[in-house]
């Protein structure tokens, strides 16, 4: 394939390199430049992370071709600043903490700084507004917005520069506002990823994926793409030396599809060649043979007699079964004056981390087999991939790369051992970055779950009982649903002291995308129903939220559900808290009509004035023509 030639200046440099010509200015910074500050999120011109200046102007490089930016100026994260020092956005950034993970925030400081270019006097509105094409996933943006607002105060004179500098720290740094270590590395684009990541003689791995959601593997070829020139192996099933199987809590996930395939998107073979557009070119060559089988989509479904069975260790297609008993229901629904019954349904939820999963498997000079990747839990990776490669955990190596935004989507080994077989059959470096299409279909996400909810009350509001009933969709693999089943049941009835209650979490297996941790597992499903639950007896007995919440809410000295005597407990001062801060207006909740005297008042953020920056541009053009 003929190569184009692209002359331009990136930062303040000229530069004369070849590269394909379908490759976007984003692949030519970072594959042809190595200029890795600039990140891929999406691909797609939604995130941002790629943002850099093309003559001046803001601009996405994955939308950008490569062609294009020939004979331009260009400028990148790295750019920005001379190597070691950081611009006012840049320090005003650090000094905030408006970098966390940091994947967002190469993106963000662009469009932060295009912003006050391009209006050094800009308000909060319109920076909102100007930073709304990048998405940051960690940060609830208010710190990020601080630190636009502080570089725009410190550029004009308005605040000294000594602003930037630490505070002080006194007795503790507990409570003090201490910069993180790492922001420097984060806020410049220095801090390498695992996509950043460069080894010399290094492959591209890109995998084969299930078009079925249940079926049975008859036969995988894959000989014509072995065959292939730029191609070092494929691997299948077939090439797993030691046991095959991982999992937070049951080992039923293989490294790729064995014998059958449980949800669309799961791993059948996988390539390593010279590039990844090799790579996906092999795949094209491989063929597979499915015979596609009943699949099971509903919870419900999963459990019925005669349903088709997942896994053969589950006949009954049950991963875990979490019950929690205290007291006696049957007494206390007797007891009650009032009875609520009412169903709940939460759905499936995508992490949308900005970093797509990546990583890079290599064989040391002394045969140990190394991973790099942005693992949550990587010595569990680790002891269970030794396993699966049949190798003494002295002879494996698991490296934490920088997480790009995890929240828990990056606990489970879902493409490490991959990797690693590659790395072990062609005893080369292998690197493999997921597409964002790739890490939506095969990466755990949140479970979906249904809860049927019981409460008995008395007419002051006291629960007298509670039956609570939580089915949740596991998807193909058990991953962390028996984690997220005993929190959702240790959980499932608040911070409520209960005498009688009767609850069950179940997780069931189906051909979904598998479910896994997500920040609050299982608490949050089970939350929102009882907090519901809440309301709805608020509203049927009269009475202020607050009001029945306290009535029931856990002191010292309280039982949980689990039994467990409370030493400390801190709701009563969690509630007066929020209910000052919110200015509430007291009352049963259909009392205030359409209207609530308690919203929009000092300290309330407003949403985004849409079209704040052209309003500022119109106003700025009517002052000059009055002025003149």
């Amino acid at each position: 394939m003929s190569k184009l030639t692209i002359e331009a200046e990136v930062n303040g440099r000229k530069v004369s390199r070849t590269t394909a010509p379908y490759s976007r200015l984003l692949d030519f910074l970072r594959e042809d430049l190595n200029l890795t500050g600039t990140k891929e999120g999406c691909g797609a011109g939604e995130c941002g992370t790629c943002s850099v200046f093309v003559d001046g102007k803001l601009v996405k490089s994955c939308l950008m071709p490569a062609a294009k930016a020939a004979g331009t100026k260009i400028e990148t994260i790295e750019g920005l600043a001379v190597p070691g020092e950081l611009t006012p956005v840049q320090r005003a950034f650090h000094k905030t903490g408006a970098s966390q993970c940091g994947y967002c925030i190469p993106g963000m400081v662009m469009a932060a700084t295009s912003a006050l270019r391009e209006n050094p006097d800009a308000g909060i509105e319109e920076i909102k507004e100007r930073l709304g094409g990048n998405i940051c996933r960690c940060t609830g943006y208010t710190k990020i917005f601080e630190a636009v607002e502080m570089a725009r105060a410190v550029i004009a004179g308005d605040m000294p520069e000594t602003a930037f500098e630490e505070d002080g720290v006194e007795d503790s740094y507990i409570g003090a506002n201490v910069r993180r270590l790492d922001a420097p590395s984060k806020v410049s684009g220095r801090l390498k990823y695992a996509a950043d990541m460069k080894m010399p003689d290094m492959l591209q791995l890109q995998v084969l994926r299930s078009p079925h959601a249940h079926a049975r593997i008859l036969s995988i070829d894959t000989s014509e793409a072995e065959a292939m020139d730029g191609v070092a192996c494929v691997i299948t099933a077939a090439d797993v030396p030691g046991n095959d199987g991982f999992g937070v809590f049951v080992h039923d996930q293989p490294i790729m599809a064995r014998g059958k395939v449980r949800h669309v998107g799961e791993a059948v073979a996988a390539v390593a060649a010279e590039d990844h557009v090799i790579a996906r070119q092999a795949l094209e060559k491989i063929k597979v043979e499915y015979e596609t089988l009943p699949g099971l989509f509903d919870p419900e479904d999963a459990l019925a007699p005669g349903a088709p069975v997942i896994h053969e260790y589950a006949p009954g297609n049950l991963v875990k079964h979490i019950p929690v008993r205290k007291g006696d229901v049957s007494k206390g629904f007797a007891e009650a004056n009032l009875i609520l019954e009412d169903d709940f349904g939460t759905q499936q939820v995508e992490h949308a981390y900005l970093e797509p999963e990546a990583g890079i498997a290599y064989v040391d000079a002394d045969d140990t087999v190394v991973v790099i990747s942005p693992s949550q839990n990587i010595t569990h990776h680790r002891h269970m991939l030794a396993e699966i490669i049949a190798r003494p955990i002295n002879k494996v190596r698991f490296i934490m790369s920088p997480v790009g935004g995890g929240f828990g989507g990056k606990e489970d080994m879902i493409y490490q051992g991959m990797l690693a077989l590659a790395a072990m059959k062609t005893h080369r470096p292998v690197q493999l970055n997921f597409t964002r299409e790739e890490s939506l279909i095969a990466s755990a996400k949140r479970h979906p779950s249904r809860v049927h909810y019981k409460m008995g009350l008395k007419w002051n509001g006291r629960i007298t009982a509670i039956e609570f009933d939580m089915l949740s969709d596991g998807g193909a693999f058990g991953m962390s649903s028996e984690g997220v089943m005993r929190k959702a049941a240790i959980l499932s009835c608040g911070p409520y002291e209960v005498d009688n209650l009767k609850v069950d979490t179940r997780a069931v297996y189906t051909n979904n995308t598998p479910s896994g941790a997500f920040r609050t597992f299982g608490g949050m499903q089970a939350q929102f129903a009882t907090e519901s639950m809440m309301d709805m007896a608020a509203e049927a007995l009269d009475m202020d939220p607050f009001e029945i919440r306290r009535i029931n809410m856990m002191k010292i000295g309280a039982k949980t559900h689990t039994q467990q005597t409370l030493e400390t407990a801190s709701l009563d001062r969690v509630l007066s808290a929020a209910e000052e801060a919110s200015r509430w207006e007291k009352g049963a909740p259909r009392v205030r009509g359409s209207e609530r005297g308690d919203l929009n008042g000092p300290g309330t953020r407003k949403p985004c004035t849409l079209g704040a920056r052209i309003k500022s541009a119109g106003a700025e053009t009517s002052t000059s023509e009055r002025v003149a």
